[in-house]
């Protein structure tokens, strides 16, 4: 009896140890290019026009590019084919029909099978009802795998942070972004910071500046471009004689506002070129007030890759200026 009861503790005692090691087993990093995103559909579902719809709805174009990107590239197979290479996508979009699915919704899950990845299973009863709560979701869709991609080169920029560039730009504005490894410093004056990274042919780059607040006015799209304008003929000249970044007219630019991380700004996305010269390429910016309210504080972000694409840098610098944070935060 002794030796029965002495065998079962040691079972239950190795069960344990075996069920510990599982759950702490150490998950894979995630694989697939940035932007990208499988979409799994129940083999009902799999045709080519229904996938031609759900693209048209969730591949839109970039805004405010020199050429037409999708705002995420997508692979679509058969659920038949979801094997252990796909598990570990960075995202992955699972479209059900179940019957029993009342009401239809969007669930999303995160780390499942890889880190850091996102999973978003989209249930309904039909096909078009299927459609139809992804067209209604557009929006919220959208941002939360926006969010997700952000948040990767946010979290990489923290983990692989070239700290002397932050300690540069907080004195001067009371906070800053979180520069990875690779960036460097281009230009330091008293109200201008110019911060960026060359990757063969391209270049991308952020700059951190500031000016007085004037009144409400400040914040409208045609007086954020027209100090954008002075300030980067005066502190970005190009490589010959009165050539210098400007703003192009070709492409109106756009604005909007937008809460992230307890501050409000205004998001003013364009395009930029070179006065007497053939660069240019798109920008992102943020203008905000600094705490004393007096001052406003812009982070822009900008890409120059001549004929090639540019979503992926440009994604990449916007998350950087998204990783902003006041000295007494970081």
């Amino acid at each position: 009896m002794k030796k029965t009861i002495h065998f079962l503790l040691i079972s239950l005692a190795l069960s344990a140890m075996l069920a510990c090691d599982e759950a702490s087993q150490v998950k894979s990093n995630i694989s697939g290019r940035a932007g990208e995103i499988v979409v799994i559909y129940d083999i009902p579902l799999w045709d080519t026009l229904f996938v031609k719809e759900v693209k048209s709805i969730i591949a839109l174009p970039y805004p405010a590019l020199p050429q037409q990107e999708p705002i995420f590239d997508i692979i679509s197979i058969p659920s038949s084919s979801f094997g252990h290479n796909f598990k570990i996508h960075r995202n992955l979009v699972f479209m059900q029909i179940m019957l029993d699915t009342i009401p239809a919704r969007i669930v999303v899950k995160h780390d499942v099978w890889a880190i850091p990845q996102t999973v978003v299973h989209i249930n309904a009863s039909t096909r078009e009802e299927l459609l139809a709560l992804l067209q209604q979701e557009q929006t919220r869709f959208i941002n939360i795998m926006e969010q997700a991609e952000r948040d990767r080169v946010i979290g990489n920029s923290k983990k692989y942070e070239a700290k002397d560039l932050r300690d540069i730009v907080n004195p001067l504005f009371g906070g800053s972004p979180y520069f990875p490894n690779g960036y460097r410093l281009r230009k330091k004056t008293d109200n201008f910071v110019w911060i960026d990274y060359e990757i063969q042919k391209a270049q991308i780059g952020i700059f951190v500046y500031k000016y007085p607040y004037k009144d409400t006015t400040t914040f409208k799209t045609e007086n954020i471009i027209a100090r954008r304008n002075e300030i980067l003929k005066q502190e970005v000249p190009g490589a010959f004689e009165n050539t210098y970044m400007t703003t192009t007219t070709v492409l109106p630019p756009i604005s909007r506002n937008v809460l992230y991380n307890k501050i409000h700004f205004v998001e003013t996305r364009g395009l930029w070129e070179v006065e007497n010269d053939f660069m240019g390429g798109p920008f992102i910016s943020h203008s905000f007030f600094a705490p004393s309210g007096k001052e406003i504080i812009v982070l822009e972000a900008y890409v120059y890759n001549p004929r090639s694409e540019k979503r992926n840098f440009l994604r990449q610098v916007e998350s950087i200026i998204y990783s902003f944070e006041w000295e007494e935060n970081q």
